[in-house]
């Protein structure tokens, strides 16, 4: 059995759980480590989520990573490489068909790490947006439950478009009119 696209309404619990597996994960990255933070929709209150901590960490030097491959896995990760994103070391703790956390590794100053704060940061002041993703999420777990590829796949046209919105939206607190 494959696994399975399943969204649940915002657990606060989840909060806490990233704050614990950051501390362990700190610990393991302590040498390289620049920041840690907790991303993805587990990170915005109110949202529909899928129950998977996603954790961006950001490192001095992303090649060091490779050696952090087997206290990763002490600490039940697996590593999966760049997994399709040039520059980024990606780690999956959890069985095949459940996955628990996932830990997104950059080397400081990846556009990657912008680009998945601002998501973050706009849904969390734009409430309004917030509750469509949430509802755009329920609606393609239904319709995706048995393929996650697709589920992810169908979010990304209104990624895009919060991807802009929440650009603009931090360019526009960086450099008020």
């Amino acid at each position: 059995m494959g696994r399975k696209v399943i969204v649940t309404p915002h657990d606060p619990v989840w909060t806490e759980q990233y704050k614990t597996e950051a501390a362990r994960l700190t610990s393991v990255f302590q040498p390289i480590l620049v920041a840690i933070h907790h991303f993805g929709s587990t990170a915005i209150p109110g949202i529909n989520a899928k129950p998977v901590i996603d954790i961006l960490i950001v490192v001095k030097d992303i090649t060091a990573v490779i050696h952090l491959i087997d206290p990763m896995a002490q600490q039940g990760y697996l590593s999966k490489g760049e997994k399709g994103i040039s520059g980024r070391h990606y780690f999956r703790k959890g069985s095949d068909a459940h996955h628990t956390h996932h830990v997104h590794v950059y080397e400081e100053n990846h556009p990657e790490i912008a680009r998945h704060l601002n998501f973050r940061d706009y849904l969390r002041h734009h409430p309004e947006d917030a509750i469509v993703y949430s509802q755009l999420k329920e609606h393609l777990a239904q319709t995706h439950y048995s393929d996650p590829a697709a589920y992810t796949d169908s979010k990304s046209t209104f990624i895009r478009n919060i991807d802009l919105k929440a650009r603009l939206w931090r360019q526009a607190q960086v450099e008020p009119s």
